[in-house]
């Protein structure tokens, strides 16, 4: 897996007026992106449109927060995901906040995920348990769970070109603590990537295995954001509080540029 791209999202969450994201967006896309870097900026649907068009022909790539599985029909509210073709390249599903505040089900996850490629995006599946979990040594049981349901209507050569975004629930902040938040350690973010690839290349062989990207997210900060991509396995980050500003965001792009993997002894843990 030597010689890939990082990949760094930063999620902005419902932050930000159409006015404002656009305005920072803006100033990310006047920075260089390092080479070996691709970098990615969710903003909500509202500021969509716009931020793809200012970032259009530029190093910044744009991702969609959310989308629903049907591709059209009486759904009020919602928005598909041919909706976003040709505004968005990636688009996060089954985020711990989707699963937990708005009650979404592996089942409709894998709907989700399954429309994202169908209709042409890359979906970047989230995974992880809470903190309950973790403490019940689940954190294997919950990851496979939600890994094997989320993909099982892909192909392996579907599932080779997607993302899957380890975040431990309890290691993400609100999004104003984050740089004092607990996170998980890149131990965590290893044995997690582990647990992914197995699962794919028991279900849809080592290519696929090793060709999907697998980043880290939950409380991403510039101070340990080398840690974690460095560590054996992971391919970027899916960063929360920290992409709502230039200031701490721009620096972790700067660390996916310079980080050298290396490996990581992960302890056996009580299944």
């Amino acid at each position: 897996m030597s010689g890939r791209k990082k990949l760094i999202i930063g999620n902005w969450k419902m932050n930000f007026t159409v006015r404002q994201a656009v305005s920072f967006a803006g100033k990310l896309a006047a920075k260089s992106v390092p080479e070996g870097v691709l970098v990615a900026v969710a903003p909500h649907n509202l500021a969509l449109s716009e931020v793809s068009t200012l970032t259009q022909r530029t190093g910044l790539r744009v991702a969609a927060q959310n989308a629903y599985f049907q591709d059209e029909g009486a759904f009020t509210g919602e928005v598909s995901m041919p909706m976003l073709r040709g505004l968005a390249q990636y688009v996060l599903v089954g985020h711990s906040e989707r699963r937990h505040v708005f009650r979404e089900v592996n089942d409709l996850v894998k709907l989700k995920v399954a429309a994202a490629v169908r209709s042409g995006l890359t979906p970047v599946l989230c995974v992880g348990e809470t903190l309950v979990e973790k403490q019940h040594f689940h954190t294997k049981h919950v990851i496979t769970d939600q890994l094997v349901t989320g993909i099982s209507n892909l192909t392996s050569e579907e599932v080779a070109k997607i993302v899957i975004a380890y975040e431990p629930v309890w290691a993400i902040s609100n999004g104003k603590n984050f740089s004092k938040h607990k996170s998980a350690t890149p131990e965590d973010a290893v044995l997690a990537a582990q647990i992914i690839r197995h699962n794919i290349s028991e279900f849809y062989g080592e290519e696929a295995a090793q060709k999907v990207k697998v980043l880290y997210g939950g409380s991403v900060t510039p101070d340990n954001a080398a840690a974690f991509l460095q560590a054996e396995g992971i391919d970027g980050l899916l960063v929360g509080g920290a992409s709502l500003s230039a200031q701490t965001f721009w620096p972790i792009v700067e660390a996916a540029g310079k980080t050298v993997p290396k490996k990581i002894e992960v302890k056996s843990q009580k299944k």
